[in-house]
């Protein structure tokens, strides 16, 4: 209680001020007119705005005030909202935001939509639609978290999420954006295979989460995340890259490694400024390609930071990222 009193004080404290360099876990960004707005995990859903994605401003939050849903679906919820996707699609925005008890898959992730980003305007109103999809522990041997969508060449609409458990899943949305389409279609579009049994928060080697689908060059690129977050200087959190010819998969690596089997390409790490880099977004803003992800700042007594990185392609159409700043 005293942690969350803070973070609604420091709200408060801090709406309307500038930063260059902001705390953020889970950050999505979305393009409105000339400006870019951000959305990270954080009581309600935390918003930032900015001219030029390097000066933040605060904007507040999605919700003052938890879903009534959620408390009553979830027993154990402690308040924040993790790991949010925000799209544009057929005049609203689309706000894709994960409840969950941490280290267990008794998650929810839900959906609210709003006609503009921008606070100012007078039809700025987010409306919540609930909940997407849900995983039951003794059901479901995934984790209802980390949602993103993706749409393949067709415009159908597609969700893609997960942590941990049996692997990252891929399923069907209806074109409201707001249900799974039926008849209901899943895959699993990765794992990794553990050596040993576990049960919730620790998933050992087998540890991998934050899916992501990018459409470019021909390809839908599955960009992941291994390993751990949220340990500070202990975070060997890393970002993995396969790709595929259709949404569904099956996604491979530079090494053709299939991402059902481990697979992966190393697209960014730690190096001597931060400590794990992950759970990253890729966006093409004014014709450039961006990563954006969060890192552990080795010079900041590891606080979460944002990381925004343009990508570049190689020769044979694999995503490039500066790995030295």
């Amino acid at each position: 209680m005293k942690q969350s009193i803070f973070i609604i004080i420091a709200l408060v404290l801090f709406s309307g001020k500038v930063f260059s360099q902001i705390f953020v876990h889970d950050p999505v960004i979305a393009q409105q007119n000339d400006k870019y707005y951000l959305f990270c995990t954080g009581l309600g859903i935390t918003i930032w705005s900015s001219p030029d994605m390097e000066n933040w401003t605060k904007e507040g939050r999605v919700f003052d005030q938890t879903p009534q849903w959620v408390s009553e679906t979830l027993d154990d919820f402690a308040g924040h909202m993790w790991a949010p996707d925000i799209i544009y699609n057929n005049g609203q925005y689309f706000l894709y935001y994960s409840v969950s008890a941490f280290g267990k898959n008794t998650s929810c992730i839900g959906v609210a939509t709003n006609s503009t980003l921008n606070p100012e305007d007078t039809d700025y109103k987010w409306v919540d639609h609930g909940i997407v999809i849900q995983s039951v522990p003794g059901r479901d041997d995934w984790n209802a978290i980390d949602p993103a969508i993706a749409f393949d060449d067709d415009e159908q609409p597609w969700m893609s999420f997960g942590s941990f458990w049996n692997g990252l899943k891929l399923v069907k949305l209806d074109n409201d954006l707001k249900n799974i389409a039926q008849p209901e279609e899943w895959h699993t579009i990765a794992k990794r295979q553990r050596s040993f049994d576990i049960e919730e928060a620790d998933a050992g080697d087998g540890a991998i989460e934050a899916p992501f689908i990018f459409k470019q060059n021909g390809y839908y690129y599955l960009f992941v995340s291994f390993d751990y977050c949220c340990r500070g200087a202990e975070s060997n959190y890393k970002i993995m890259v396969g790709r595929a010819k259709n949404i569904e998969g099956p996604y491979f690596d530079k090494n053709g490694k299939s991402m059902l089997n481990g697979g992966g390409s190393l697209v960014l790490k730690g190096n001597e400024n931060w400590y794990g880099i992950g759970h990253n977004a890729a966006y093409t803003f004014d014709g450039k390609d961006y990563l954006v992800c969060h890192g552990y700042d080795k010079h900041d007594n590891a606080r979460q930071k944002l990381i925004i990185r343009e990508i570049q392609w190689d020769k044979n159409d694999w995503p490039v990222v500066d790995q030295t700043k």
